[in-house]
């Protein structure tokens, strides 16, 4: 396991978005004829019709994050419309032809909604896993931009990109203000911080409207969504709950799954007994080997442990991972064993989009006998 894939793996659980971008006024005032698309699952962005502007609002681009308003507006309306100054944060023509974006999370909406042949830029293109994706990196369509938080400016500004998604932790990133001087539109996304399965994956309705496919944003949603909540269903027949821990030593801490995290979610979703459910965190639990030993020394399946893929990596990293019963009977798991041709862990880029196979695969795992044709895709058996 090398020090990047590592890295890759540890900053899975950080993840994050975006902020936004002021452009000229245009001259006619717009009529309000307003209309609310439904959002059902995710927390952090609404999307709101005004006769000819689709007003986006994102408001959990990261935590803490102000709000951040966007206007979509049809390329041909652009020059007939007048914008009241400083009520949005960027003004973005549709359908956009030309998008840089900044996180893996944001290349599967883009490949479902077919419009991957829009992207012309993505910092470190390495973390790109989709193969469809990467025949356009190979053909130079894409461009590597260096990295997220020291971008390239002068590469984006030579690119002249009709959007920037971005995605940030904070709005200390001086790259995208450079950028939004020189007046390319700046979008941030938050889908990281959503802490639902379901609420990931409604991010589609997200980036249908900059491509005016918002009908087949809904529809790819609603599919995902039956599917979720049939395996959901099916999970809840299952006659035992066996009983999990998450998670492995950084640094001498182990991080566990928060209760209300994600992870959490859909082992509960899967009718698993996660041993940390109770808590009220939604991002990781740093502890002691010893407080983890002592409450799940016994768990009878172990996801995800740190960087690891393999049993004889465990031992290495440290010996007393053998004192956990999953280890003994060989019963651990990783998200880290799919990647990409250049080192991408396929999960981060494709699971947050894909909740259902993901929560299939838990099911598998933990009730074999409820989906006996699964194959698993993201979660599998380390070696």
């Amino acid at each position: 396991m090398t020090k990047k894939q590592t890295s890759i793996l540890f900053f899975g659980y950080l993840l994050v978005v975006l902020m936004g971008c002021k452009q000229a006024k245009k001259s006619q005032p717009v009529q309000k004829q307003e209309s609310t698309s439904s959002i059902t699952h995710a927390t952090g962005f609404t999307v709101k019709k005004e006769a000819d502007l689709t007003i986006i609002e994102v408001t959990a681009a990261w935590p803490g994050a102000d709000n951040f308003k966007y206007a979509l507006v049809p390329k041909e309306k652009l020059p007939s419309i007048t914008f009241p100054q400083d009520e949005y944060d960027a003004i973005v023509g549709t359908p956009v032809e030309k998008v840089v974006l900044t996180s893996t999370t944001h290349i599967e909406p883009l490949k479902q909604l077919g419009e991957l042949k829009t992207i012309v830029g993505f910092p470190n293109t390495d973390y790109i896993s989709s193969p469809e994706a990467r025949k356009l990196i190979d053909s130079k369509q894409i461009k590597d931009l260096g990295m997220n938080d020291i971008l390239n400016t002068e590469m984006v500004l030579e690119l002249n990109p009709e959007l920037i998604i971005g995605f940030s932790i904070n709005e200390e990133n001086k790259a995208y203000h450079i950028i939004e001087r020189a007046g390319i539109p700046l979008v941030y996304n938050g889908d990281w911080v959503e802490q639902t399965p379901l609420g990931k994956a409604e991010w589609v309705k997200f980036f249908a409207p900059f491509f005016q496919k918002e009908k087949l944003g809904d529809s790819i949603f609603v599919e995902v969504e039956s599917s979720y909540k049939q395996a959901a269903a099916l999970a809840k027949k299952a006659k035992s709950r066996p009983t999990v821990l998450t998670g492995g030593l950084y640094k001498d801490v182990w991080y566990v799954a928060g209760g209300n995290s994600w992870m959490a979610q859909f082992l509960k979703d899967a009718n698993a007994d996660y041993l940390w459910s109770n808590t009220e965190e939604t991002g990781s639990i740093g502890l002691s080997l010893e407080s983890v030993l002592e409450n799940a020394q016994d768990a009878e399946y172990w996801f995800n442990p740190s960087a690891e893929t393999k049993y004889s990596e465990l031992t290495e990293a440290n010996p007393h991972y053998q004192q956990f019963s999953a280890f003994t009977n060989k019963k651990v798991y990783s998200n880290a064993i799919e990647k990409g041709e250049t080192g991408g862990l396929i999960f981060y880029e494709l699971a947050p989009h894909r909740p259902d196979i993901v929560l299939m695969d838990f099911i598998k795992i933990v009730h074999p006998e409820l989906l006996p044709e699964h194959q698993l895709q993201f979660i599998k058996p380390i070696k």
